[in-house]
Protein backbone atom coordinates (compact mmCIF):
# COMPACT_ATOMS: atom_id res chain seq x y z
CA UNK A 1 0.00 0.00 0.00
CA UNK A 2 2.99 2.11 0.66
CA UNK A 3 3.91 1.97 -2.93
CA UNK A 4 0.36 3.09 -4.02
CA UNK A 5 0.55 6.01 -1.52
CA UNK A 6 3.22 6.71 -3.30
CA UNK A 7 1.83 7.21 -6.54
CA UNK A 8 -1.02 8.87 -5.27
CA UNK A 9 1.24 11.57 -4.21
CA UNK A 10 3.12 11.99 -7.32
CA UNK A 11 -0.31 12.34 -9.11
CA UNK A 12 -1.50 15.05 -6.67
CA UNK A 13 1.75 16.86 -7.23
CA UNK A 14 1.46 16.69 -10.95
CA UNK A 15 -2.34 17.30 -11.26
CA UNK A 16 -1.57 20.51 -9.15
CA UNK A 17 1.04 21.57 -11.10
CA UNK A 18 -1.00 21.42 -14.15
CA UNK A 19 -4.12 22.57 -12.47
CA UNK A 20 -2.11 25.68 -11.32
CA UNK A 21 -1.68 27.29 -14.65
CA UNK A 22 -5.65 27.65 -15.04
CA UNK A 23 -6.35 28.65 -11.02
CA UNK A 24 -4.47 31.49 -9.11
CA UNK A 25 -5.55 29.64 -5.93
CA UNK A 26 -3.75 26.58 -6.99
CA UNK A 27 -0.55 28.04 -8.44
CA UNK A 28 -0.15 30.03 -5.31
CA UNK A 29 0.03 26.64 -3.32
CA UNK A 30 2.35 25.27 -6.15
CA UNK A 31 4.66 28.73 -6.33
CA UNK A 32 4.52 28.88 -2.23
CA UNK A 33 5.76 25.37 -1.59
CA UNK A 34 8.92 25.97 -3.33
CA UNK A 35 9.59 28.79 -0.49
CA UNK A 36 9.15 26.42 2.16
CA UNK A 37 12.48 25.09 2.99
CA UNK A 38 14.25 28.20 2.72
CA UNK A 39 11.89 29.75 4.86
CA UNK A 40 12.63 27.15 7.53
CA UNK A 41 16.27 27.39 7.24
CA UNK A 42 16.25 31.13 7.56
CA UNK A 43 14.23 30.80 10.76
CA UNK A 44 15.87 27.94 12.81
CA UNK A 45 18.93 26.60 13.65
CA UNK A 46 19.33 22.31 13.20
CA UNK A 47 19.29 22.71 17.23
CA UNK A 48 16.51 24.78 17.59
CA UNK A 49 13.74 22.89 19.48
CA UNK A 50 10.09 23.81 17.54
CA UNK A 51 7.21 22.99 18.30
CA UNK A 52 4.97 22.18 14.91
CA UNK A 53 1.33 23.03 14.25
CA UNK A 54 -0.13 21.67 10.42
CA UNK A 55 -3.25 23.12 9.32
CA UNK A 56 -4.76 22.15 6.42
CA UNK A 57 -6.47 26.08 6.32
CA UNK A 58 -7.88 28.63 8.34
CA UNK A 59 -10.51 26.93 10.17
CA UNK A 60 -8.31 24.06 11.01
CA UNK A 61 -5.93 26.82 12.42
CA UNK A 62 -8.40 28.62 14.31
CA UNK A 63 -8.96 25.40 16.31
CA UNK A 64 -5.46 24.51 16.70
CA UNK A 65 -4.15 28.02 17.72
CA UNK A 66 -5.69 27.85 21.64
CA UNK A 67 -3.77 24.98 21.97
CA UNK A 68 -0.58 26.70 20.47
CA UNK A 69 -0.73 29.61 22.26
CA UNK A 70 -0.71 27.46 25.21
CA UNK A 71 2.13 25.23 24.34
CA UNK A 72 3.95 28.46 23.94
CA UNK A 73 3.29 29.67 27.48
CA UNK A 74 4.49 26.27 28.72
CA UNK A 75 7.48 25.95 26.47
CA UNK A 76 8.81 29.83 25.97
CA UNK A 77 12.15 28.64 25.13
CA UNK A 78 10.40 26.68 22.18
CA UNK A 79 10.47 27.78 18.59
CA UNK A 80 7.27 28.09 16.64
CA UNK A 81 6.34 26.67 13.15
CA UNK A 82 3.26 26.50 11.51
CA UNK A 83 2.72 25.19 8.54
CA UNK A 84 -0.60 24.52 5.83
CA UNK A 85 -1.66 23.23 2.82
CA UNK A 86 -4.56 25.60 1.36
CA UNK A 87 -3.63 28.82 0.38
CA UNK A 88 -6.48 30.48 1.81
CA UNK A 89 -5.34 29.34 5.39
CA UNK A 90 -1.58 30.57 4.73
CA UNK A 91 -2.67 34.01 2.80
CA UNK A 92 -4.61 34.94 5.45
CA UNK A 93 -2.05 34.11 8.87
CA UNK A 94 1.22 35.01 7.03
CA UNK A 95 0.09 39.03 6.91
CA UNK A 96 -1.16 38.97 10.52
CA UNK A 97 0.79 39.18 13.92
CA UNK A 98 1.41 35.48 15.11
CA UNK A 99 3.53 33.86 17.78
CA UNK A 100 4.81 31.50 14.78
CA UNK A 101 8.47 32.24 14.15
CA UNK A 102 8.10 30.70 10.88
CA UNK A 103 5.18 30.31 8.68
CA UNK A 104 4.77 28.55 5.22
CA UNK A 105 2.87 25.46 3.44
CA UNK A 106 3.52 22.25 4.29
CA UNK A 107 5.81 20.56 1.68
CA UNK A 108 3.90 17.94 -0.81
CA UNK A 109 4.46 14.59 1.12
CA UNK A 110 7.51 13.16 -1.00
CA UNK A 111 9.80 11.32 1.41
CA UNK A 112 13.15 13.15 -0.03
CA UNK A 113 11.17 16.74 0.60
CA UNK A 114 9.81 15.97 3.98
CA UNK A 115 13.07 14.29 5.38
CA UNK A 116 14.96 17.57 3.77
CA UNK A 117 12.32 19.91 5.44
CA UNK A 118 12.32 18.29 8.89
CA UNK A 119 16.06 17.86 9.12
CA UNK A 120 16.66 22.01 9.19
CA UNK A 121 15.11 22.19 12.91
CA UNK A 122 14.96 19.94 16.19
CA UNK A 123 11.04 19.00 16.24
CA UNK A 124 10.02 18.12 20.04
CA UNK A 125 6.15 17.75 18.76
CA UNK A 126 3.94 18.66 16.29
CA UNK A 127 0.65 18.34 16.19
CA UNK A 128 -2.17 18.21 13.34
CA UNK A 129 -5.71 19.47 13.56
CA UNK A 130 -8.59 17.89 12.77
CA UNK A 131 -7.83 15.03 9.62
CA UNK A 132 -4.99 16.07 7.75
CA UNK A 133 -2.52 12.95 8.04
CA UNK A 134 0.19 12.96 5.28
CA UNK A 135 1.99 9.64 5.73
CA UNK A 136 5.27 10.00 4.96
CA UNK A 137 5.63 12.96 7.18
CA UNK A 138 3.78 11.19 10.56
CA UNK A 139 6.64 8.66 9.76
CA UNK A 140 9.55 10.92 9.75
CA UNK A 141 8.48 12.83 12.70
CA UNK A 142 8.59 9.43 14.47
CA UNK A 143 12.22 8.67 13.36
CA UNK A 144 13.41 11.65 14.66
CA UNK A 145 11.62 11.32 18.17
CA UNK A 146 8.79 13.95 17.85
CA UNK A 147 5.55 13.32 19.94
CA UNK A 148 2.83 13.85 17.52
CA UNK A 149 -0.65 14.79 18.38
CA UNK A 150 -4.11 15.03 16.61
CA UNK A 151 -6.01 18.13 17.88
CA UNK A 152 -10.03 18.04 17.57
CA UNK A 153 -9.49 15.07 16.05
CA UNK A 154 -12.85 13.78 13.65
CA UNK A 155 -13.47 11.05 12.41
CA UNK A 156 -16.88 9.89 10.31
CA UNK A 157 -18.16 6.95 8.69
CA UNK A 158 -17.48 8.00 4.55
CA UNK A 159 -13.49 8.01 5.62
CA UNK A 160 -11.11 5.97 3.99
CA UNK A 161 -9.80 4.18 7.33
CA UNK A 162 -13.42 2.42 7.27
CA UNK A 163 -12.89 1.17 3.81
CA UNK A 164 -11.45 -2.71 2.64
CA UNK A 165 -8.57 -0.54 1.97
CA UNK A 166 -8.23 1.22 4.69
CA UNK A 167 -6.11 -1.17 7.04
CA UNK A 168 -3.21 0.43 5.98
CA UNK A 169 -3.99 4.23 6.80
CA UNK A 170 -5.13 2.63 10.16
CA UNK A 171 -2.29 1.06 10.89
CA UNK A 172 0.41 3.89 9.82
CA UNK A 173 -1.71 6.38 12.10
CA UNK A 174 -1.31 3.20 15.19
CA UNK A 175 2.34 3.56 14.74
CA UNK A 176 3.09 7.11 14.18
CA UNK A 177 0.71 9.54 16.42
CA UNK A 178 0.86 9.00 20.05
CA UNK A 179 -2.78 10.64 21.38
CA UNK A 180 -6.01 11.50 19.60
CA UNK A 181 -7.58 14.28 21.31
CA UNK A 182 -11.33 13.65 19.78
CA UNK A 183 -14.22 16.77 19.28
CA UNK A 184 -16.66 14.19 19.73
CA UNK A 185 -18.39 10.43 21.23
CA UNK A 186 -18.66 9.65 18.34
CA UNK A 187 -15.45 10.16 16.45
CA UNK A 188 -14.03 8.41 19.90
CA UNK A 189 -15.96 5.44 19.21
CA UNK A 190 -15.07 5.35 15.49
CA UNK A 191 -11.14 5.40 16.23
CA UNK A 192 -11.66 2.48 18.69
CA UNK A 193 -13.42 0.37 16.49
CA UNK A 194 -10.30 0.41 14.08
CA UNK A 195 -7.95 -0.22 16.53
CA UNK A 196 -7.22 3.27 17.71
CA UNK A 197 -7.47 3.45 21.27
CA UNK A 198 -4.25 5.85 22.36
CA UNK A 199 -6.82 8.62 22.59
CA UNK A 200 -9.65 10.96 24.86
CA UNK A 201 -12.41 13.12 24.36
CA UNK A 202 -11.95 16.38 25.41
CA UNK A 203 -13.97 18.75 22.59
CA UNK A 204 -13.85 20.75 19.74
CA UNK A 205 -10.87 23.84 20.84
CA UNK A 206 -12.93 26.09 18.42
CA UNK A 207 -15.17 26.68 21.38
CA UNK A 208 -12.23 27.73 23.15
CA UNK A 209 -11.25 30.14 20.67
CA UNK A 210 -14.77 31.85 20.20
CA UNK A 211 -14.74 32.39 24.03
CA UNK A 212 -12.22 34.79 23.52
CA UNK A 213 -14.38 36.72 21.05
CA UNK A 214 -16.08 38.02 23.55
CA UNK A 215 -13.47 39.80 25.47
CA UNK A 216 -11.79 41.77 23.25
CA UNK A 217 -12.76 44.81 21.47
CA UNK A 218 -15.80 44.19 18.34
CA UNK A 219 -16.23 47.80 17.51
CA UNK A 220 -16.38 47.95 14.34
CA UNK A 221 -16.53 51.93 12.77
CA UNK A 222 -19.63 53.20 11.03
CA UNK A 223 -21.81 49.78 11.82
CA UNK A 224 -24.03 51.06 14.24
CA UNK A 225 -24.66 54.37 12.79
CA UNK A 226 -26.00 52.52 9.61
CA UNK A 227 -27.87 50.00 11.70
CA UNK A 228 -29.79 51.93 13.79
CA UNK A 229 -32.27 50.71 16.32
CA UNK A 230 -33.23 48.59 13.46
CA UNK A 231 -33.11 44.48 13.92
CA UNK A 232 -30.22 43.49 11.50
CA UNK A 233 -29.20 40.40 9.78
CA UNK A 234 -25.91 39.28 9.53
CA UNK A 235 -25.05 36.86 6.38
CA UNK A 236 -21.00 35.71 6.76
CA UNK A 237 -19.13 33.86 4.39
CA UNK A 238 -22.23 34.22 2.10
CA UNK A 239 -22.44 32.25 -1.52
CA UNK A 240 -25.24 32.55 -3.62
CA UNK A 241 -27.79 30.60 -2.03
CA UNK A 242 -27.09 32.83 1.14
CA UNK A 243 -27.60 36.00 -1.06
CA UNK A 244 -30.98 34.26 -2.25
CA UNK A 245 -32.25 34.48 1.28
CA UNK A 246 -30.53 37.76 1.32
CA UNK A 247 -33.12 38.88 -1.41
CA UNK A 248 -36.11 37.68 0.15
CA UNK A 249 -35.94 38.98 3.53
CA UNK A 250 -34.83 42.71 2.04
CA UNK A 251 -38.44 42.18 0.57
CA UNK A 252 -40.13 40.74 3.31
CA UNK A 253 -39.01 42.95 6.33
CA UNK A 254 -39.05 46.03 5.47
CA UNK A 255 -36.98 47.42 8.67
CA UNK A 256 -34.48 44.90 8.80
CA UNK A 257 -30.88 46.13 7.94
CA UNK A 258 -28.99 43.69 5.93
CA UNK A 259 -24.99 43.18 6.13
CA UNK A 260 -23.54 40.94 4.02
CA UNK A 261 -20.05 39.45 4.13
CA UNK A 262 -19.33 37.18 0.84
CA UNK A 263 -16.99 34.52 1.45
CA UNK A 264 -15.57 35.50 -1.75
CA UNK A 265 -14.78 39.41 -2.60
CA UNK A 266 -14.85 38.79 -5.52
CA UNK A 267 -18.59 38.43 -5.61
CA UNK A 268 -19.03 42.09 -4.63
CA UNK A 269 -19.58 43.32 -7.99
CA UNK A 270 -21.87 40.66 -8.53
CA UNK A 271 -23.92 41.37 -4.99
CA UNK A 272 -23.70 45.31 -6.09
CA UNK A 273 -25.50 44.12 -9.21
CA UNK A 274 -27.76 42.51 -6.82
CA UNK A 275 -28.60 45.28 -4.72
CA UNK A 276 -27.81 47.98 -6.82
CA UNK A 277 -28.79 50.57 -3.65
CA UNK A 278 -26.26 48.82 -1.40
CA UNK A 279 -23.40 50.58 0.51
CA UNK A 280 -19.86 49.58 -0.04
CA UNK A 281 -17.96 49.45 3.28
CA UNK A 282 -14.72 50.89 1.93
CA UNK A 283 -17.15 53.76 0.97
CA UNK A 284 -18.90 54.19 4.25
CA UNK A 285 -17.30 57.00 5.64
CA UNK A 286 -18.35 59.27 2.77
CA UNK A 287 -21.81 58.82 3.75
CA UNK A 288 -22.20 58.72 7.96
CA UNK A 289 -25.47 59.97 9.59
CA UNK A 290 -27.05 60.07 5.53
CA UNK A 291 -27.75 56.60 4.78
CA UNK A 292 -30.64 55.60 2.20
CA UNK A 293 -29.80 51.93 1.98
CA UNK A 294 -30.84 48.79 4.21
CA UNK A 295 -27.66 46.60 2.94
CA UNK A 296 -24.26 46.55 3.45
CA UNK A 297 -21.62 44.62 2.03
CA UNK A 298 -18.39 44.46 3.54
CA UNK A 299 -15.98 44.53 0.76
CA UNK A 300 -13.19 43.69 3.55
CA UNK A 301 -11.17 40.77 5.42
CA UNK A 302 -11.58 40.56 8.49
CA UNK A 303 -13.99 41.98 10.28
CA UNK A 304 -16.72 39.30 10.09
CA UNK A 305 -16.56 37.95 13.62
CA UNK A 306 -17.01 41.17 14.96
CA UNK A 307 -19.92 41.58 12.92
CA UNK A 308 -21.74 38.75 14.52
CA UNK A 309 -21.96 41.01 17.61
CA UNK A 310 -24.20 43.54 15.74
CA UNK A 311 -26.81 40.48 14.49
CA UNK A 312 -30.04 39.28 15.59
CA UNK A 313 -30.05 36.67 13.33
CA UNK A 314 -26.90 35.65 11.58
CA UNK A 315 -27.12 33.45 8.32
CA UNK A 316 -23.74 31.57 7.93
CA UNK A 317 -22.72 30.24 4.19
CA UNK A 318 -22.11 27.35 3.48
CA UNK A 319 -24.33 24.56 3.86
CA UNK A 320 -26.61 24.71 0.86
CA UNK A 321 -24.24 22.82 -1.06
CA UNK A 322 -21.11 20.97 -0.52
CA UNK A 323 -18.14 23.13 0.18
CA UNK A 324 -18.51 23.21 3.42
CA UNK A 325 -20.48 25.03 6.27
CA UNK A 326 -18.33 27.99 7.39
CA UNK A 327 -18.02 28.73 11.52
CA UNK A 328 -21.44 29.12 13.28
CA UNK A 329 -19.81 29.48 16.82
CA UNK A 330 -18.82 32.86 16.09
CA UNK A 331 -22.17 33.89 15.79
CA UNK A 332 -23.36 31.69 18.49
CA UNK A 333 -21.56 33.14 21.09
CA UNK A 334 -22.60 36.12 20.72
CA UNK A 335 -26.07 35.24 21.61
CA UNK A 336 -27.50 35.38 17.98
CA UNK A 337 -29.37 32.06 16.21
CA UNK A 338 -27.64 30.77 13.03
CA UNK A 339 -29.73 29.79 10.41
CA UNK A 340 -27.57 27.54 7.69
CA UNK A 341 -28.04 24.78 4.69
CA UNK A 342 -28.28 21.49 5.82
CA UNK A 343 -25.36 20.12 4.21
CA UNK A 344 -22.85 19.91 7.12
CA UNK A 345 -21.48 16.84 7.89
CA UNK A 346 -18.64 17.40 8.38
CA UNK A 347 -19.59 19.81 11.30
CA UNK A 348 -21.06 17.59 14.00
CA UNK A 349 -21.12 21.36 16.14
CA UNK A 350 -24.38 22.34 13.88
CA UNK A 351 -26.43 19.29 14.69
CA UNK A 352 -25.83 20.22 18.57
CA UNK A 353 -26.63 23.32 18.06
CA UNK A 354 -29.60 22.66 16.59
CA UNK A 355 -30.77 20.00 19.36
CA UNK A 356 -30.49 22.66 21.79
CA UNK A 357 -32.73 25.45 19.28
CA UNK A 358 -29.87 28.14 19.14
CA UNK A 359 -29.68 27.59 15.29
CA UNK A 360 -31.84 25.82 12.39
CA UNK A 361 -30.66 24.61 9.11
CA UNK A 362 -32.97 24.00 5.96
CA UNK A 363 -32.21 22.13 2.58
CA UNK A 364 -33.44 25.71 0.06
CA UNK A 365 -33.11 29.35 0.44
CA UNK A 366 -36.94 30.04 0.37
CA UNK A 367 -37.13 28.08 3.63
CA UNK A 368 -34.40 29.66 5.35
CA UNK A 369 -35.92 33.12 4.55
CA UNK A 370 -38.93 32.11 5.96
CA UNK A 371 -37.64 31.60 8.90
CA UNK A 372 -35.50 34.77 9.32
CA UNK A 373 -38.59 36.57 8.96
CA UNK A 374 -40.93 34.81 11.67
CA UNK A 375 -37.81 35.53 13.73
CA UNK A 376 -37.35 39.10 13.03
CA UNK A 377 -41.34 39.21 13.54
CA UNK A 378 -41.19 36.96 16.62
CA UNK A 379 -39.18 38.65 19.61
CA UNK A 380 -40.38 35.78 22.02
CA UNK A 381 -38.91 33.21 19.86
CA UNK A 382 -35.77 35.20 18.71
CA UNK A 383 -34.60 35.77 22.44
CA UNK A 384 -35.45 32.31 23.21
CA UNK A 385 -32.93 31.13 20.49
CA UNK A 386 -30.66 33.66 21.37
CA UNK A 387 -29.86 32.98 25.06
CA UNK A 388 -29.67 28.90 23.96
CA UNK A 389 -27.30 29.70 21.13
CA UNK A 390 -25.28 31.97 23.60
CA UNK A 391 -25.96 29.13 26.03
CA UNK A 392 -24.38 26.75 23.85
CA UNK A 393 -21.00 27.76 23.36
CA UNK A 394 -20.59 29.22 27.13
CA UNK A 395 -21.23 25.79 29.09
CA UNK A 396 -18.88 23.79 27.03
CA UNK A 397 -15.58 23.10 29.00
CA UNK A 398 -12.18 24.00 28.22
CA UNK A 399 -10.69 21.56 25.28
CA UNK A 400 -7.31 23.07 25.46
CA UNK A 401 -6.80 22.82 29.38
CA UNK A 402 -7.91 19.08 28.89
CA UNK A 403 -4.75 18.50 25.72
CA UNK A 404 -2.47 20.31 27.73
CA UNK A 405 -2.83 18.46 30.84
CA UNK A 406 -2.60 15.22 28.96
CA UNK A 407 0.50 16.66 26.51
CA UNK A 408 2.63 17.79 29.49
CA UNK A 409 1.60 14.41 31.87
Amino acid sequence: MYFFYNIFINLLIFGMKVFSLFNDKTKKGVEGRKKSLQKVKSAFSKTDKVIWMHAASLGEYEQGLPVLEQLKENFPDHKILVTFFSPSGYEHVVKKKNIADAICYLPFDKKSSVKEFISQFDVQLFFTVKYDYWYNLLEELKNKGAKTYVISALFYERQSFFTSYGKWFVKELQKNIDWFFHQTEMSFALAKSIGLTKSSVTGDTRFDRVKQLRTRNNHVDFIKDFTGDDKVVVFGSSWQAEEKVAEEVLQGSPYAKLIIAPHDLKRVQHLKQIFPDAILYSEIKKLVKNFQSRVLIIDSIGLLSKLYSYADVAVVGGGFHDAGLHNILEAAIFGVPVIFGNHYRKNPEADELISVDGGRSFENAGLAADFVMFLLNNEEELLKMSENAEKFVTEKPNSTDLIIKKILS
